[in-house]
């Protein structure tokens, strides 16, 4: 819907129906606050009449934010315009787009919307995020967005895809439950509970219920949110789809991946699984905890062939990794045979964790700095723990308890393979075409 134009471009407004929708969230909060008050003396009729007269507040607020908010394409930037009282422009350059993400909430989905979140370098949140439009002109923009930014003509279709992973629901189930905290917690959930019936102490439920509320979300969650995960691979980078209540459809551009690490907890081995989390520049906040999962459960296989095409021409497991000096046992006795690092001309590699194993890999290129640290008891003994930085994200890769020599030559042989790194490495864009093919679909 057309409603004015700058220069002859129009702008555009949001979905009729996003008034129903931010309207709705202002009544949901007054009727929680409201239901808290019914233990501070308040009558039911007062609470209810306040209810009641949210609801008119609440189209209202949805109606005039909705009817001041316009967005259009213009050259090479995306304009937002916001706000009633006080007017808000905002200018999202498009050669700086880090992501274009797709995201539909139950409700949203419900009346067949979708909401648009971009993701800017430099950015500390979701920029412009476009709530809502139709899940067809949430698509169409989105593409439009994407051709933009690589600059090509705007009418350029969104590129073909080759499903790499897709994750089933039985394996994703699996790899919860086989979680030590959880295998505890509910083993302590099912033990005060038959307590609690056989002995007909139904105090007991003091505890059974708060434990209850912790343990069983910590498996319905995950399997909610990275419920139909599917990894596809397509010219304009890795594409991931997943979510129950709430579907997320992301995608991951070439070259902005910063870190990744692979995760084996305990019971997780024996099977041949692993998670594999990233860091991805241009996500900040609580959409960096979201989007840092590039595979929640894979066996090892598949997660190496992800990882071949996050790093072409790279082999991790043919990476020389060194363990640390005999004298890293008084610093951590139960993981220091495990500890080891190492790095050849691409990436660098660090491994930890006797229980919970993990390996960083990190390319030399995207390292942002690199220091040293001791501590007291590693200064006595004369180790150092050297660390990478990267962008914000899960994966802090570390080489812990080096011998403390070691660790200052490891600093500057990164330092000059980073600067190598950078000065070889080619320009980012989306759409870059990558010089393999897709692979074919792999884990079903």
């Amino acid at each position: 819907m057309s409603v004015q134009t700058t220069a002859g471009v129009p702008f555009h407004r949001l979905h009729p129906l996003t008034p129903l929708l931010r309207g709705w969230k202002v009544f949901a909060a007054v009727a929680a606050i409201a239901t808290q008050q019914l233990y501070g003396g308040v009558s039911v009729g007062w609470l209810l009449a306040g209810i009641a007269a949210s609801i008119p507040v609440a189209a209202a607020y949805g109606y005039v934010s909705w009817r001041f908010t316009h967005y259009l394409i213009d050259g090479g930037d995306l304009r937002l315009e916001t706000g009633v009282l006080f007017r808000r422009s905002r200018r999202v350059r498009l050669d700086r787009l880090q992501a274009v993400d797709v995201v539909r909430p139950l409700v949203a989905r419900v009346l067949g919307l979708a909401e648009l979140r971009l993701e800017v370098a430099g950015g500390d949140s979701s920029e412009a995020p476009l709530a809502y439009l139709s899940e067809p002109a949430a698509q169409a923009l989105r593409a439009e967005l994407l051709a933009r930014a690589a600059g090509l003509h705007s009418d350029t279709p969104e590129a073909p895809e080759a499903v790499l992973v897709r994750v089933p629901l039985r394996l994703l189930v699996q790899s919860q439950l086989l979680s030590v905290g959880v295998m505890l917690g509910l083993a302590a959930l099912l033990v005060v509970a038959a307590v609690m019936i056989v002995l007909s102490e139904w105090q007991m439920l003091a505890f059974v219920i708060p434990l209850a509320l912790t343990v069983v979300p910590a498996v319905i969650t995950p399997v909610l949110s990275h419920f139909d995960f599917t990894l596809a691979d397509s010219p304009d980078g890795l594409r991931l789809r997943h979510g129950l209540l709430e579907t997320r459809a992301q995608t991951v551009p070439p070259g902005r991946i910063q870190a990744l690490r692979i995760v084996q907890p305990l019971l997780w081995r024996s099977r041949d699984w692993c998670r594999v989390e990233v860091n991805v520049a241009g996500y900040s906040g609580e959409e960096a905890g979201q989007t840092s999962v590039l595979l929640p459960v894979a066996t090892l296989d598949d997660a190496f062939t992800v990882l071949r095409r996050v790093l072409p021409d790279v082999d991790v497991e043919q990476v020389a990794l060194h363990g640390v000096p005999h004298a890293a046992r008084l610093v951590d006795p139960w993981g220091w045979k495990v500890e080891a690092a190492g790095a050849d001309d691409r990436v660098f590699v660090a491994r930890r964790g006797r229980f919970r194993r993990e390996t960083d890999i990190v390319p030399h290129e995207r390292v942002q700095s690199v220091r040293v640290t001791q501590g007291p008891l590693q200064r006595r003994l004369k180790l150092a723990t050297m660390h990478l930085d990267t962008s914000p994200g899960p994966v802090k890769p570390t080489a812990a308890h080096r011998d403390a020599v070691e660790a200052r030559r490891l600093v500057d042989a990164e330092v000059d393979a980073a600067h190598r790194a950078r000065g070889a490495a080619r320009p980012e864009r989306w759409m870059h075409l990558l010089e393999q093919p897709p692979h074919p679909t792999v884990g079903q």
